[in-house]
């Protein structure tokens, strides 16, 4: 696929690993769309950055845990810019829900975000999405392994890889789809120092990753035409470990 002069939008662009995404497109010479919902003021620095690698942006308001937001938020970037190449299905929400303790409003907040939003955001990108496009979902480590404390989590994440096998399916040949599942890239703003140290003792590779580990597997899939309903690990061999 060529990058440069296309269209790309990304979901949760205005922080972590959602902005180094925007970024890396960015620096494609691609025209981004940032999507954000309440970070304003991080996504302009999204758009800034993007603008200096030499790419072209505008930020997108969203709150995509409103079902009716995904439609619009395509309708306005298609509106903005005529046309989608890429999808990057980024935005999430990861939360400590130890079992016996999730309610189900925890359960809808994290399923509406992490689940439904892409699956929504996909059907309307893939209606407006040109010949030879492709979409990307990020999905986790945790859809492959056992987390007691983020089971919901968890399984909205299987879900994102089990999603993704399904619209390769439905949206080929026209339009390819992928997902990304990264381990320790980027450790959550409250997790210690000594639990990074300690993830990264027991990754095989004995180091934690970082968020260019994930840009670089975007690449890969966007640019690799011959690849769909893949879901490649980026952890480190954490998923291996045992």
């Amino acid at each position: 696929m060529k990058l440069e002069g296309g269209v790309a939008l990304v979901t949760g662009a205005g922080h972590r690993v959602g902005r180094a995404l925007a970024v890396a497109l960015g620096a494609e010479k691609m025209i981004v769309a940032v999507h954000y919902n309440a970070s304003a003021e991080e996504a302009d620095e999204t758009v800034a950055l993007i603008e200096k690698a030499g790419g072209k942006a505008k930020s997108f308001q969203a709150d995509l845990a409103d079902a009716a937001s995904p439609s619009q938020l395509i309708g306005d970037v298609v509106s903005e810019f005529g046309a989608l190449r890429v999808l990057v299905n980024s935005a999430a929400v990861m939360t400590r829900q130890p079992f016996g303790s999730v309610t189900a409003q925890d359960w809808d907040a994290t399923m509406s975000l992490n689940l439904r939003a892409p699956f929504l955001v996909s059907q309307a990108a893939a209606a407006e999405m040109e010949n030879g496009a492709a979409i990307v979902n990020i999905a986790d480590l945790a859809a492959f392994e056992t987390w007691p404390s983020y089971i919901p989590h968890s399984i909205s994440k299987a879900g994102i890889v089990k999603m993704t096998e399904g619209l390769a399916r439905v949206l080929a040949p026209s339009i390819r789809v992928n997902a990304i599942a990264p381990g320790a890239v980027l450790l959550p703003d409250d997790w210690s120092e000594k639990i990074g140290e300690r993830m990264a003792d027991t990754t095989p590779l004995r180091r934690l990753g970082d968020p260019g580990d994930v840009v670089e597997a975007m690449l890969y899939l966007l640019r690799s035409d011959y690849v769909t309903g893949e879901t490649i690990v980026v952890d480190g061999g954490r998923r291996i470990r045992k």
